[in-house]
């Protein structure tokens, strides 16, 4: 029984510590006015299944992952996402959290029938959120 309880301890312990470190990862602040946003698709859009999004920046510049210049972020592209990705930890990689850490600001998206909703996100040099986030205003499409 004691080792049963001894382990529960240390498990409950890791698990606190592993938390807290999720949570005191650096947050970099955004800087006043800073501005992403979606040039194009326009909301509410008819595009086909292919179809080319750019991505805008206003009051900030952008710089490839990994490297930190001050007022710099790249651009990651989320898709039919309904909550932004935590503050304080990485934005996701996956079919729904697209990265563009080589600094690009504009990509091409392939989508299924339907509508679809898309939101730009801006990272820091370690795909981290802004303080307070910087993203854009949703943009719906309807991929035909």
């Amino acid at each position: 029984m004691k080792r049963l309880l001894l382990a529960l301890a240390l498990a409950t312990a890791a698990g606190s510590i592993l938390a807290a470190y999720a949570t005191g990862l650096p947050v970099t602040k955004a800087p006043a006015g800073a501005q992403v946003y979606i040039i194009s698709p326009q909301n509410g859009a008819t595009v086909p299944q292919s179809f080319t999004v750019r991505f805008g920046l206003k009051g900030m510049g952008v710089a490839p992952a990994g490297v930190v210049h001050e007022n710099t972020g790249h651009h990651h592209l989320l898709i039919d996402v309904k909550e932004l990705p935590p503050a304080g930890q990485p934005i996701p990689k996956d079919e729904q959290h697209l990265h563009f850490g080589g600094g690009q600001t504009e990509t091409i998206v392939k989508l299924s029938p339907g509508t679809h909703t898309l939101q730009l996100e801006l990272g820091d040099s370690n795909h981290i959120p802004f303080d307070p986030p910087i993203v854009s205003k949703v943009v719906t499409v309807h991929v035909k």
